[in-house]
């Protein structure tokens, strides 16, 4: 295993090869193969066309391609039900996290929802991204280092001032590989809110076109933050704006019945041939200020909702009925379950900033966060796009954690099993505040916090319920805590001075582990489970042969690690058991004859279609 993120160009071109094999001579592209397979309909007018252009936007591309050795190491002490639960927090830069969760969780995620920095000038934000310069380098440009001569991730936490001279392209920078990446982790019927204001709507928009297509657009939705007018502006403004757009529009579209606002399901307790119904009003109660008709029907005269015409084509479908003195229509279940539609307004006073601040600050006992996103939002977007039990919700801007709030709430109320993934960096909280007074250090720290008090809450509400009638039992209210760190396994250095480095870099490799405690014993399992495509959630069990610990990962077992031990029983159980693979640490084979050893194990485990790996 190379112990390296996804590569991003080999993921493309493999998906290139595979749509379009003949466009490859030799294992390279052949442009004018391409071109010639794409015809004139592919062909760009150049040198004049349409784009997005900024300055550093060739090397935000160059930034998508890069690779990451980093990892995600497990903080139970700061978890909840950490060997039950499904959600995930990570604390760490939100880039590499989106990098390190590409093997894993590659084509996973339902729905992304993200509230990035709106860039009014006084934000501040990772720029520029770049985690893997060496000392040596990165002196030269910052001279900003950790003791281990990477790259200080808090001195990259910098305020994109309007009187910068790059200020959107800071902005637009910094943007650009993120929704890339994310854009791999979406499933084909999967979607992606982003919040934004004003400032660079424009730009962001344009910017989602070229990332996610055009064709892939779905809504831009104004969401009422406010109630309040400000008098700071010639018109004060009080809402923002939301982009849908979905991973795949034509998958969208197909199954739009799928979508849509959940109905009611409650009341339908008659049936007839037809199905499960209830009785709902036909009257027009706006009477003549709102335009209903006014006629006689069945004998009752009054203003209706419908045209006579149309009442007498319901009477004939058997749906009217008289009710006392009144009529009424059946409205059938299967109807209410096919949805109804939203619109791209989404003005509610439970969407304002204001609740969302009260609220926050009543579940943490103080005001430690500005300006959260309100819970009512993004559950709206949860119950319209992300309904399925095992639905994963992503938000790697999280805040205060109003994303995972959310979907704990609509798990309550709407039922399903949701998932979310949360990724907040740990910027600094000033002394001056509220939050560090109560001895929060970190915004990291808030979100947790959040997090597992609104878990708290729920739990005390259904306290001594059944499930039926609102207990928390059957929920999961937990989450599993990660931080994100650099590789178990030492850094190789390609460039070295002299010959001697290179030998004394081989002999440190001899043991390419940096720690092999029972702590790093955990933190290794994690990252050898991302590396091999592994979800976080993933069930491992362990089983012992010959007095070897092996873990045995998914339910049908497909992957062995044996990461303490390993022997002629090993190798013989796993042959038998048939997984896909057995991975483990190439020193354990032995230093006496370590390559007929593994040779040996290879051949008896390739005999039973086992791949062995070496790390």
């Amino acid at each position: 295993m190379d112990g390296l993120s996804l590569n991003i160009t080999e993921n493309n071109l493999a998906q290139l090869r595979q749509l379009l094999p003949d466009a490859f001579t030799e294992g390279k592209v052949d442009f004018d193969r391409l071109k010639a397979a794409l015809g004139d309909a592919g062909a760009l007018a150049a040198p004049n066309h349409y784009e997005l252009s900024w300055a550093g936007k060739a090397d935000a591309r160059r930034e998508v391609q890069r690779q990451t050795a980093a990892t995600l190491v497990p903080d139970r002490a700061r978890s909840v039900d950490f060997d039950t639960t499904q959600n995930v927090f990570i604390e760490g830069e939100n880039l590499e996290v989106l990098r390190v969760l590409q093997h894993a969780y590659h084509g996973q995620v339902k729905m992304i929802y993200i509230d990035p920095p709106y860039n009014t000038g006084n934000d501040s934000f990772v720029y520029p991204d770049d985690y893997s310069e060496r000392k040596d380098d990165y002196l030269k440009r910052a001279g900003h280092t950790d003791d281990a001569g990477f790259l200080n991730k808090q001195d990259l936490w910098q305020k994109n001032s309007k009187e910068s001279g790059q200020y959107h392209s800071a902005w637009l920078s910094m943007m650009w590989p993120r929704l890339y990446l994310s854009r791999n982790l979406l499933r084909e019927d999967g979607v992606i809110f982003v919040s934004i204001d004003d400032n660079e709507v424009h730009n962001l928009r344009m910017l989602m076109n070229e990332v996610f297509g055009e064709e892939n657009f779905i809504a831009q939705i104004a969401h009422k933050a406010r109630a309040s007018v400000s008098n700071d502006k010639i018109i004060s403004s009080n809402h923002n704006h939301v982009l849908l757009y979905a991973r795949a529009g034509s998958v969208i579209h197909e199954k739009r019945a799928a979508f849509g606002l959940a109905p009611n399901l409650e009341g339908f307790d008659k049936t007839d041939e037809k199905g499960a119904y209830k009785l709902v009003p036909v009257d027009g109660p706006g009477g003549a200020a709102k335009g209903n008709p006014y006629y006689e029907f069945l004998g009752v005269t009054g203003y209706f909702r419908f045209s006579k015409e149309t009442m007498q084509r319901k009477y004939k479908e058997g749906r009217i009925v008289r009710q006392g003195d009144g009529l009424q229509q059946k409205y059938y279940l299967e109807e209410a379950k096919e949805g109804r539609q939203t619109d791209t307004t989404w003005w509610d006073d439970k969407m304002y900033t204001s609740t969302a601040t009260s609220r926050l600050k009543d579940l943490m006992g103080g005001d430690y966060f500005s300006n959260p996103k309100p819970t009512g939002l993004i559950e709206r977007m949860i119950e319209l796009w992300a309904r399925e039990e095992g639905d994963i919700v992503l938000d790697f801007f999280a805040g205060s954690g109003t994303t995972a709030e959310a979907v704990y709430s609509q798990n309550k109320s709407g039922g399903g099993g949701r998932r979310f993934i949360v990724v907040q960096i740990p910027e600094p909280v000033e002394e001056n505040t509220e939050a560090y007074k109560a001895g929060y250090r970190t915004i990291a720290d808030i979100t947790q916090a959040r997090i597992r008090k609104a878990g708290e809450k729920i739990r005390a509400a259904g306290a001594g319920k059944l499930a039926l009638d609102g207990g928390a039992d059957a929920l999961d209210l937990g989450f599993r805590a990660y931080r994100l760190e650099y590789s178990n396994f030492k850094p190789w250095r390609a460039e070295l001075p002299d010959t001697d480095a290179v030998l004394a870099q081989l002999e440190l490799f001899q043991e390419p582990l940096k720690d092999y405690s029972d702590k790093a014993s955990a933190a290794m399992l994690t990252e050898l489970l991302l590396k091999a495509g592994q979800s976080l959630d993933t069930p491992v069990a362990v089983q012992t042969v010959d007095g070897v610990p092996v873990h045995v990962v998914g339910a049908e077992g497909k992957l062995w690690l044996a990461l303490t031990g390993i022997s002629d029983a090993v190798v013989a159980a796993c042959a038998a058991a048939r997984p896909a693979r057995l991975v483990a640490p190439g020193r354990l084979f032995g230093a006496a004859s370590p390559d007929e050893t593994i040779n040996n194990a290879r051949l008896t485990l390739a005999d039973a279609g086992v791949e062995l790996q070496l790390i």
